[in-house]
């Protein structure tokens, strides 16, 4: 039986990186004032962040199927734990798209990995965590929106990104040792590495890009939402993220036994419903109140959808694991880091408001393809 120490490990890691994204959302207001730089431009960064993901979740899935995913996660997080320092330090938008870059492609890798890493606990395990360390991030990102505005605006970007580091350099030293050590199994381990046959991890990789959509609107246009729609402070506009990011990590330690209650497939289908009312809240608000409780109600439906849809792809018969993993988060993320690049180019036409009440209409989709969520009660 895997001790708790693994599971826990695994869970500091989630806590790290949603950390640093959290941080991003109110650092990229900032950044485009201290640049000078237009939403179009801003979405030029947001779209390199993307770019560099999607480029290395399949780098970083390859390794995990060739060395496990404790050692690949322990690169990432080594690699990323810089990241926002370099970001600061850029003096001009051209340095700042390759640092987001290098970014992008490293929030990238570690996520394979560390989700990796997650499914073998709950192999091990033979109960599902998925939820409930998507939970940490959640609280990783809720302490990052949240305190990275006010930070920012008391002692500056590079003090705020010198702080988050060295934060998250602590919790790696501790989860290092404790993380849970697997490796391939023999019938995997020398395969070549090749995209599955089966057509599975595609459609639910569909479905996954669907519900992140939504998640990468929030986290990278909410709060230039409030500042620039609804005349929010900076501070408050920080909240954006971080009130769907606080909703989003309670359902998530919720989320296990609600899952093993009632099933991955009728969990999927209530919290796609729930995270479409708290967009259109969001969207039709008339005060940046009502919108945080908007994206606070968003977050509570997104908050399992992404889980569900990962430990599906980690159980995918027949599939190394990290194969089918990296399939279903290079979809996933495709969403969440390249569609909002494609945002700041519409907010210059259109609003925001009507952009998060279209983004409302999308989660139809993983509720047509809710039966595909079945594989993730492996772990249950």
């Amino acid at each position: 039986m895997v001790g708790i120490q693994a599971r826990l490990a695994v869970s500091a890691l989630f806590f790290a990186n949603g950390l640093v994204v959290g941080s991003w959302a109110p650092k990229l207001p900032a950044m485009m004032s201290r640049l000078g730089i237009s939403e179009s431009v801003a979405g030029l960064l947001v779209l390199a962040l993307g770019i560099g993901s999607v480029c290395l979740m399949p780098v970083f899935g390859g390794l995990v199927a060739r060395r496990g995913s404790a050692h690949a996660v322990k690169l990432a997080a080594v690699l990323f734990t810089p990241s926002l320092i370099w970001i600061s330090l850029a003096p001009n938008a051209w340095a700042v798209a390759l640092t987001v870059l290098v970014f992008g492609g490293l929030i990238g890798g570690m996520d394979v990995a560390m989700n990796a890493n997650a499914v073998a606990v709950e192999r091990a395990r033979r109960r599902a965590i998925m939820s409930s360390c998507h939970g940490f991030w959640s609280l990783g990102g809720l302490a990052g929106a949240g305190a990275g505005g006010a930070i920012i605006q008391a002692a500056g970007e590079t003090a705020h990104a010198l702080l988050v580091s060295m934060i998250v350099a602590g919790i790696l030293v501790l989860a290092f040792p404790r993380l849970l050590r697997d490796s391939p199994a023999g019938e995997h381990r020398h395969q070549p590495l090749r995209l599955p046959r089966t057509p599975l991890p595609y459609l639910i990789g569909v479905m996954a890009l669907a519900c992140m959509i939504p998640e990468g609107a929030i986290l990278d246009w909410a709060a230039v939402y409030l500042q620039r729609e609804m005349d929010a402070s900076l501070a408050v506009a920080g909240w954006g993220f971080g009130a769907c990011a606080g909703t989003m990590a309670v359902m998530r330690f919720l989320g296990d036994g609600i899952r093993r209650r009632h099933g991955a497939v009728r969990t999927l289908r209530i919290s796609a419903v729930i995270a479409m009312a708290g967009l259109a809240v969001a969207a039709l608000a008339p005060t940046p109140l009502i919108a945080l409780a908007g994206f606070g109600l968003a977050g509570v439906g997104i908050a399992n959808l992404v889980p569900i849809a990962f430990s599906a792809a980690g159980n995918v018969p027949g599939l190394a694991q990290g194969i089918g993993l990296s399939v279903v988060t290079t979809m996933g993320y495709s969403g969440i880091l390249l569609a909002p690049g494609s945002i700041g180019f519409l907010a210059e036409h259109t609003s925001f408001a009507v952009i998060y009440g279209g983004l409302s209409l999308l989660l139809l989709v993983p509720l047509l393809l809710s039966r595909l969520a079945r594989t993730a009660d492996f772990g249950g």
